[in-house]
């Protein structure tokens, strides 16, 4: 017989087959309050809003990345315009982590997405900045085939991460490496005029290539592990970020290094859940993480991860996995609170 209904059109119940009336309560809820650490972004350039969006999502600790060229001025980059950028994120991350209760973490290096003028003098201030306690990794550094603004011939690139590699490895901090990214063939590019990047950085100052290679990403991730190796820093202590499709393969089966995937800005990378979850699948989750990279000059999302959660359940992936993969792994990595 035919259930009946107060509705006056028929719900769906009437029509699923072999419907079990208690699956609802297999569903896992605890996904809907799993604390999860972003092992990588930029909230300190963020508004007060979007790290109060962090919190509310369930965000437990986050790693603000003091290291970044997008806030330099357009002009040679002074060793004492990444100082500040750097003592910034010092002054503030106390303050952060008191307004919004999440642990905050920082990780503190020299991006090579343009020539410094003087790295030495960075290099050696580093180590002092490396004692301090909220200073949890080093980095985002690692060689970059084409600079914006200035270019950076290849040798100069090497040695300025080798330094850092070394720095990690003698005050025992992992690194968080910058992986250049391949464009997407599921992305359009924008048109300008009159469209926009979505990206507060003129493209137009880009710079040729240093890197001469059939595929320049991934020979950049090669010779930043090689540095590592050279410096005596362990692979697992290494944490490549932005992995994608192009860096996976070789990633995971010819390094012992993490792979965190960059989902908070999508639209540019074209990196989403949907990959990580491959990742999973094909590799397991005990060297994979999310992060969102979200910053003030990019259209980013402070939920990204938390909807990663969901997708990456409806994908498949098993809760174990899941807890894994967003709190567990870069909570270890990075030495978080428990």
């Amino acid at each position: 017989m035919t259930p009946s209904h107060p509705t006056k059109r028929p719900t769906d119940a009437a029509h699923l087959d072999d419907r079990d009336d208690d699956q609802a309560d297999d569903l896992p809820r605890e996904l809907l309050n799993l604390p999860w650490i972003d092992p990588h972004n930029h909230a300190h350039t963020l508004s007060w809003e979007d790290r109060e969006r962090y919190a509310l999502s369930g965000c437990r600790s986050m790693l603000m990345v003091a290291s970044g060229y997008h806030w330099t001025p357009y002009r040679p980059v002074e060793a004492d315009d990444v100082r500040f950028l750097w003592d910034d994120a010092i002054n503030r991350r106390a303050a952060i982590e008191r307004n919004h209760f999440f642990e905050a973490k920082l990780g503190l290096g020299i991006h090579t997405g343009v020539r410094i003028e003087n790295p030495d003098d960075l290099l050696d201030a580093m180590a002092g900045y490396c004692e301090l306690d909220e200073v949890v990794a080093v980095g985002e550094t690692g060689v970059t085939p084409s600079q914006h603004v200035s270019r950076w011939d290849l040798d100069g690139q090497r040695a300025v991460v080798g330094a850092q590699m070394e720095l990690a490895a003698d005050h025992d901090l992992p690194v968080i490496l910058h992986t250049p990214n391949t464009t997407t063939e599921r992305r359009r590019e924008y048109q300008r005029p009159p469209g926009t990047p979505g990206y507060e950085k003129n493209a137009g100052l880009g710079q040729e290539p240093v890197i001469d290679a059939e595929n320049p990403q991934l020979e950049a991730v090669k010779i930043d592990v090689e540095a590592a190796n050279e410096a005596g820093l362990d692979e697992e202590r290494v944490v490549a970020s932005h992995a994608d499709r192009n860096n996976t393969e070789w990633l995971m089966e010819r390094t012992d290094c993490y792979l965190s995937y960059t989902i908070g800005h999508s639209w540019l990378i074209g990196v989403t859940a949907a990959d990580v979850a491959n990742a999973i699948d094909e590799y397991g989750p005990e060297r994979i993480m999310v992060d969102t990279d979200c910053a003030n000059v990019l259209r980013t999302d402070p939920f990204a991860l938390k909807r990663a959660i969901f997708e990456l359940y409806r994908y498949g992936i098993d809760v174990d996995d899941i807890r894994q993969v967003v709190l567990e792994n870069p909570r270890d990595v990075f030495d978080f609170e428990e």
